[in-house]
Parts: C-alpha cells; sequence; structure tokens
C-alpha cells in the first residue's frame, strides 16, 4: 500500500478553506482531517494552498511545439512529451487537448498536422510516459468542406471527450467586426486586399454552404457516441437557442453578456479563457471575462493559448472585489469542467477521489506551484 501524508496545509474545499492533513493512498485521497501529522513520512506544506488539480477542457498549447516557428515541424512525441511537461508546471493534471478540423487555410499547421498531434498523444499516454491525464478535444470548423469527414474519421479515438463546433466565418460570432477579421487573417497570413477580399468571399460562401447541416451532422454524432458537446463564440440569443437545440453542455468563450447569461440559464457551463482575466479583457474586443465574474455566470476558466494563466485567473477572481471566493475560483476550473464532461471522479478535494494535487505558495499575491501530483505521483 502506497501512502503519503501531506500536513500543515490550507485544504481548499467545495466551500470552505482549512488547515489540516491530508492522506494520499494508492493513488486516491484517503482522507482529510484538521489535524497536523506528527508522523516522520508527513511533508510538511509550510501553510501553503493544497487545490484540486486543474482541469483544462480547451487549450491549443500543443501547437507551439509541433511547430515551434513558421514552417517548422518538430516530432511528434518529443512535442507532445514537451507539452505535457508544461501542463504538469502549470498546475493542470486534467487536459483535454485541443486539435482543430477543418482550418481556414489548407496549408496550416493545424490542417497538416491534426492527425499527426492525435497520434502523438495516444502514443504517450499508452506507453505511460505522460505525467498528466490527457484527453482530446475536437474543435470543428463548421464552415469548411471537409470538416464533416475528418470528424467521422476521428470520431472513435479512445482518448477523444469533447466536440466542439465552431464557425469562424467574418461577421459574426467572434468577428462580428469586419475590420477586426481583416486584421487578424491579414496579419496571420500575411495577404494584400485584393487577396483578402477573396478569402473573405470563399469563408462566407463556405459558411453558407456547410455550417448548419455539419453542425447538425456532427451534433447527431456525438450523443450517438456519447461525448460532450460544446459551442463556441456564441453571441446571440439564437446562437444560444441554437446551441440548447444540440444538447450543448458548455458554452465556450460566448462574445457577448447576453448570450453567456442566457447559456448559464440553460444550464450551459460558460467557458472564459484565463488570459481573457490576466489581461482585463478580450484581445478580440468582446465581453470580458471579469464582468461574468461579477454576474455570477462564469462556470469554467480555460488556459486558451497560455496554460500558466489557469492558475494565475483563479486567484485573481477571488482577490477582485465582488468576484469569487476562493473555493468558488477554483472550482472554475477543477469541479466544474470535470463535471461539465461527465469526470466524477477529480476535481475536489474530497475522499475517494483521484488525487490529483496543486501545492500553490502565494508571492506577493501571485500564486507559484510548488509541487504537482497527478493521481498520488509527483509529478512536478
Amino acid at each position: 500500500m502506497s501512502e503519503q501524508i501531506l500536513t500543515h496545509a490550507r485544504l481548499v474545499l467545495d466551500d470552505e478553506v482549512i488547515s489540516g492533513s491530508l492522506v494520499i493512498r494508492d493513488g486516491l485521497i484517503a482522507d482529510i482531517d484538521t489535524a497536523p501529522s506528527q508522523l516522520p513520512p508527513a511533508i510538511d506544506c509550510d501553510n501553503d494552498y493544497l487545490l484540486p488539480g486543474l482541469v483544462e477542457l480547451h487549450t491549443d498549447n500543443m501547437e507551439k511545439y509541433f511547430q515551434p516557428r513558421p514552417k517548422v515541424a518538430w516530432p511528434g512525441r518529443q512535442a507532445a512529451l514537451a507539452h505535457d511537461a508544461q501542463m504538469a508546471a502549470s498546475g493542470i493534471t486534467t487536459v483535454f487537448d485541443a486539435v482543430s478540423i477543418g482550418d481556414v487555410h489548407k496549408d496550416s499547421m493545424r490542417h497538416l498536422a491534426l492527425h499527426e498531434m492525435c497520434a502523438a498523444i495516444g502514443d504517450i499516454v499508452a506507453d505511460g510516459l505522460a505525467r498528466v491525464d490527457h484527453r482530446l478535444h475536437l474543435r470543428c470548423e463548421v464552415s469548411q468542406p471537409e470538416t464533416l469527414q475528418r470528424f467521422q474519421d476521428l470520431a472513435d479515438l479512445p482518448l477523444l471527450g469533447l466536440v466542439s463546433l465552431m464557425d469562424h466565418a467574418p461577421g459574426q460570432r467572434q468577428f462580428a467586426s469586419f475590420e477586426a477579421y481583416r486584421t487578424y487573417y491579414q496579419g496571420k497570413y500575411g495577404l494584400n486586399d485584393a487577396e483578402l477580399e477573396v478569402f473573405v468571399a470563399e469563408q462566407l460562401a463556405n459558411s453558407a454552404r456547410y455550417s448548419a447541416q455539419y453542425r447538425q451532422a456532427i451534433a447527431a454524432e456525438c450523443h450517438k457516441r456519447g461525448l460532450a458537446l460544446a459551442s463556441h463564440d456564441d453571441a446571440t440569443l439564437e446562437h444560444v437557442a441554437e446551441s440548447r437545440e444540440y444538447g450543448t453542455r458548455v458554452a465556450e468563450f460566448p462574445t457577448t453578456s447576453e448570450a453567456a447569461e442566457a447559456s448559464h440559464r440553460a444550464g450551459m457551463a460558460v467557458m472564459m479563457g484565463a488570459p481573457n482575466v490576466v489581461r482585463g479583457g478580450s484581445h478580440s474586443g468582446n465581453i470580458a471575462a471579469a464582468a461574468l465574474v461579477e454576474r455570477g455566470v462564469l462556470d469554467i476558466l480555460s488556459s486558451d493559448y497560455y496554460p500558466a494563466a489557469l492558475l494565475d485567473a483563479v486567484f485573481r477572481i477571488a482577490q477582485m472585489e465582488g468576484g469569487y471566493t476562493l473555493p468558488q475560483a477554483v472550482a472554475t476550473a477543477s469541479r466544474q469542467p470535470a463535471e461539465a464532461v461527465g469526470l466524477n471522479d477529480r476535481g475536489r478535494l474530497a475522499s475517494g477521489l483521484r488525487a490529483d494535487l496543486l501545492r500553490v505558495r502565494l508571492v506577493d499575491d501571485h500564486p507559484m506551484v510548488q509541487r504537482v501530483w497527478s493521481q498520488g505521483r509527483q509529478v512536478h
């Protein structure tokens, strides 16, 4: 029987923070006690916080390791392991690695490396090399011609647990502003004005032709397989109603307070990006996450493109005026994302659950990761 004792810790429970001890036995949380342990093997946490390991539902961080520079492809296993190490160092013990199907540019890394990224994550998990628990999140760009077929090719991957439906065509959702769309894609792909006009026309035509039928078809396939479904960038009440019709569990990055509040009322877990919290607003000019915290409708935080932002944002929303309590803030990055995708064996400090744990010390009000355990095994 493998046992570890963590003592003199501030344990962040569901509704309160207590000082005490926690026992890990055979990869599970065996006991929680308010008394300090006097046993010699006990690890003294020096009054640091002990949190449940963070649960990340949407990060495209892995892409940076597969293409560290434009036109530079990195070997798959090495890229996946480097990404895995960063997840552990950021306190993320369950991660849904987001890979995109149907990118708007046929020569993009997302398009070309899709199968390699899925295979590399599957390999490091199967070989016991991963530090943390990896799952897959398929981001389906429903406005692209090849999306449905590519989804069907990947829909039975063993690690798949979440599917999101996206449409990044101009004039709606994330890019309601044509000017913001022009600025983003001209900068990303180096298009001149004439090339951009052709690009915009093509994206609008594809959206009109494919988006509605692909949303319906992919949602139906997800329900048959028991896969959690997420919307993406809902902006209007009509978008929210459509997401409800498809049985959506997670509302990813709603762009307006109207859509966020309606999604929350409808029982969908509203997800916002942790970088939005850390930076003080959306880089696309959409609703600020802090505004949704004040309204009490932010349910899940995601690190999105910057893993270290997740823990930072948790403590920021616990410190802001009109924000959440620390247990409520921690739940947005642990219990609530886990529950949204049906993982009820983690995300809380409670007896019988996975010993996915995070020891955190505040230094000048900034959370610093001290140690991380994944299923009782120290991984950082």
